[in-house]
């Protein structure tokens, strides 16, 4: 009866962390509890925000997701195989790896707003101090990070990881201490946004007329168009791999005098997809009208994000490499499709 109780606090705890933009986006982040030998991991594509009401935890033995660490192998079945069509989080090894009897990952939009930054890890020293902490450069989710997390915890007790483009891992005693720890963290890291222009809604609507393109559902992702530094930011790379997965590599910006059809047969002529989201300086941002809800959050995400990088942030873009390593990511496929079925 106790398992059931402790999985029941898991959800409750997932559900209000997911429904806080400001800690999880999407199908972002995820949560874990260990029981004996058996892992409760979020399902990969699900929601946080869906715990209360949806099965979104899925049993692994945790004995066997080790093993499949140690010898390298990513692909995790579940205890259960057969009776669910769910795969366990990306993230699932890093879970496993993990001592703490619950493990919570947010993409924490301070957090980070601190770890694209070069010049953060003087600031980290100084705001985490009183805490196990460490951070990360970035890695490849999964395995190259849960790698890079072992060598870490082998050689000390850590609670918190602060992981470079990526966000934050805590692992707490009790689902109500990790919410705890993800709080004080981010309380700790905390930036102050900066205020943006208006966004020219009338002007947008008319540039999305006859096109696949509309206004996004979250007024606050026109600031990434109409406040100068965030535009410069968001379209010069990639942030952290949600970015990627969910909206394409950076983000395009409409040119002086182009149109949105001409931006796409110029995404056609060279081979790509039509831009998910689009950013027209000082007007505001548009996103297609086919866009997953995924894709959605992620726009709010970055503005966010941006808005919290204040002008003399020197910012580190993940490479050409890292963008082709997770947009040719079977499993990032997978995570894609269940999100455009929310």
């Amino acid at each position: 009866m106790q398992d059931a109780a402790d999985l029941h606090e898991l959800r409750l705890m997932s559900a209000r962390v997911g429904r806080d933009i400001r800690l999880v986006q999407g199908a972002g982040g995820n949560s874990s509890i260990k029981h004996g030998d058996m892992l409760w991991v979020k399902a990969s594509g699900t929601w946080l925000a869906d715990a209360e009401h949806k099965d979104i935890f899925v049993p692994v033995l945790l004995k066997q997701a080790q093993a499949a660490l140690a010898r390298g192998d990513e692909r995790i079945p579940l205890a259960d195989h057969g009776q669910t069509a769910l795969r366990a989080s990306i993230e699932t090894s890093l879970h496993a790896l993990l001592p703490h009897p619950v493990v919570l990952h947010v993409h924490s939009v301070n957090t980070i707003a601190w770890a694209v930054r070069t010049d953060a890890p003087e600031e980290f020293a100084r705001r985490l101090d009183g805490l196990a902490w460490r951070h990360l450069d970035y890695y490849h989710p999964g395995l190259p990070l849960a790698r890079a997390v072992g060598a870490v915890i082998a050689q000390d007790t850590i609670d918190v990881l602060i992981l470079g483009n990526h966000g934050l891992v805590v692992g707490a005693p009790s689902c109500g201490a990790a919410e705890a720890l993800v709080h004080e963290v981010e309380e700790r890291l905390a930036l102050v946004p900066r205020a943006a222009p208006a966004a020219d809604e009338k002007a947008l609507h008319e540039l999305c007329r006859g096109t696949d393109y509309r206004l996004p559902t979250d007024p606050l992702c026109h600031a990434i168009a109409t406040d100068r530094f965030s535009r410069a930011v968001a379209t010069s790379g990639s942030l952290y791999p949600d970015h990627v997965v969910f909206l394409g590599p950076g983000l395009p910006m409409l040119g002086q005098g182009e149109d949105l059809l001409a931006m796409e047969a110029r995404a056609s002529a060279n081979g790509l997809p039509p831009p998910v989201a689009v950013l027209v300086p000082d007007k505001g941002a548009v996103i297609r009208t086919d866009a997953s809800p995924g894709a959605e959050a992620m726009l709010s995400c970055l503005a966010l994000v941006t808005a919290r990088l204040p002008l003399s942030a020197e910012v580190a873009y993940l490479t050409a490499e890292n963008e082709q390593a997770l947009l040719n990511w079977d499993a990032e496929r997978y995570r894609q499709q269940l999100t455009a079925r929310r």
